[in-house]
């Protein structure tokens, strides 16, 4: 880094906005001494299974603390409870410096969160205080495009990532070795599909041939088997930038036609509706011969399904199977994917905040050189180590006796969170992960998906809130009675109109506005 300085305010002193005609100042890290701060943010489901309940006390946060000379103190609130905390925060107007938060989902958006003076707007902070961001966001007009608000505000820093293999990370799973016990080829079709569950149910004595984690109030199946209708599992785009729902699309019926057919003939978990907020009955499931196929991640799914097994059945293998079709030779209509700008875990500096230079400048590091191999790798020498100019992780990472890659990884480096995801920078552990992120990402997801990232204004979403959990609700409640057969097919049509009294074309003409304005912006 280019040393030019860094002017911190008093300690106690809130600062008045940066004044554009200043230049742009480059921080010299570390900071000034003594440089405080506060933060909150969710830990790490991976740190608490090791029993570390503070990022202050990994390898991470006190390499964080050394290299930009900043002592955090962190709040992290408790798993299934950070929505309730937050809300809590809000509402006692005692926040810290800087949260980290979906701040897409803030009631009215970030544009009125900036509004009730939760969050600051981030324009002139970043023009002169985050100089490795700002260059980061000049370089990609969609990205600048994806972080401001219609008014063309700046709101957080953002997680992104940086590779597009980066943003697929979920889909169809298979028992490979059952298949090539059989005989039979991943399948890619609706058709093979039910040629290769039945063999599963028939001849390999599989209670549940398909099965799939059942969390958050819905089956987790994303849009598999959905998509081969051209439909989607939520809200969706058409090929001319038109938002729609696709369970109140009428092909959505076909999809539960089929699905519902898989059921009766005992191809789909009977217990699929069982909540598995852990996991646990998945994973159950599917390495002890109960399921041979699954919707996945590439980590805590492909990768932890292989480490379980290894030892106890070496012949186990699992592979990503294609989003499935209805003809052979097409390309799926839609899939997992995420852009390069995730909502989740990125940190806006709180309207409170009396440290507002120091934060910015804290949260610039991540995007540094420096900073951006500490948040991907971690240690150098220690969880890391440079081979030919890319970095590699160690066996202190890869060969770890004690923790799974997950586990050492969240110590050492952040797996989500404010910075930029190295283009390098891969977690797998297995072929078999490598392979699934490619053959996952053959979908036209980019075109179809959502951005999670639109905008509605204050007042639709004060209409969203009142819609949209009895839209979800209602759709979700009548998928697992239309797949279990506890709601005939027949009733399709009264099932649409009542989505309707819900309210899901306004919320449909909602999102359409919100994105051309996204479109404009």
């Amino acid at each position: 880094m280019l040393a030019a300085g860094c002017v911190s305010e008093p300690q106690g002193e809130k600062p008045s906005a940066p004044d554009k005609s200043q230049a742009q100042s480059v921080a010299s890290y570390p900071l000034k001494a003594g440089s405080t701060l506060t933060s909150w943010q969710t830990l790490n489901n991976n740190l608490s299974s090791v029993n570390i309940q503070n990022l202050v006390d990994t390898s991470f946060g006190k390499a964080l603390e050394k290299q930009t000379g900043v002592k955090v103190t962190y709040t992290h609130p408790p798993t299934g409870q950070i929505a309730e905390k937050f809300n809590l925060m809000v509402a006692s107007n005692e926040l810290p410096d800087v949260v980290e938060y979906t701040w897409t989902s803030y009631p009215g958006g970030p544009e009125k969160a900036i509004k009730d003076k939760v969050i600051l707007p981030l324009n002139d902070i970043i023009d002169h205080y985050a100089p490795n961001l700002k260059k980061t966001i000049e370089a990609d007009p969609e990205l600048s495009r994806q972080l401001k608000t219609d008014s063309g505000q700046y709101y957080v820093f953002p997680m992104l990532r940086g590779a597009p293999s980066q943003l697929v990370f979920q889909g169809p799973v298979i028992r490979k070795d059952w298949l090539d016990e059989l005989g039979l080829p991943v399948p890619t079709t609706i058709d093979e599909w039910y040629v290769t569950l039945k063999a599963f149910k028939e001849k390999k004595n599989a209670a549940a041939p398909f099965t799939a984690r059942y969390a958050g109030g819905r089956w987790d199946v994303a849009d598999a088997f959905i998509g081969a209708f051209k439909t989607s599992n939520d809200f969706y785009l058409d090929d001319q930038g038109k938002v729609h729902y696709g369970p109140y699309d009428s092909q959505f019926k076909d999809a539960l036609t089929l699905l519902r057919k898989w059921y009766q003939e005992g191809l789909i978990d009977k217990d699929f509706a069982i909540p598995d907020a852990e996991g646990k009955i998945l994973d159950n499931k599917i390495t002890s011969g109960i399921s041979g196929a699954t919707v996945g991640l590439l980590g805590g799914g492909i990768g932890r399904w292989l480490d379980t097994m290894k030892q106890k059945d070496p012949k186990y293998e699992v592979v990503g199977a294609p989003y499935p079709v209805l003809n052979k030779g097409e390309k799926a209509f839609i899939g997992q994917r995420d852009f390069k700008y995730n909502p989740g875990g990125s940190a806006a500096i709180s309207a409170s905040s009396k440290n507002v230079e120091t934060a910015a400048r804290w949260l610039d590091y991540a995007y540094s050189e420096e900073g951006k191999m500490l948040f991907n790798y971690g240690i150098e020498g220690e969880s890391y180590k440079m081979e030919n100019g890319v970095p590699k992780f160690t066996d202190l990472i890869l060969k770890n006796e004690k923790f799974n890659v997950q586990q050492i990884l969240s110590q050492y480096t952040k797996q989500s969170g404010p910075y930029l995801t190295d283009k390098n920078r891969n977690t797998n552990t297995y072929k078999q992960q490598d392979n699934a992120a490619q053959v996952w990402s053959d979908t036209e997801a980019a075109k179809h998906s959502l951005p999670k990232f639109i905008s509605p204004t204050p007042e639709e979403s004060a209409q969203l809130a009142k819609i949209a959990t009895d839209l979800s609700s209602y759709k979700e409640e009548m998928f697992v009675k239309f797949i279990m057969g506890k709601e005939s097919l027949d009733n399709f049509e009264k099932y649409q109109k009542q989505l309707n009294a819900i309210g899901v074309e306004k919320v449909i003409s909602i999102y359409q506005g919100a994105y051309d304005r996204y479109i404009k912006r």
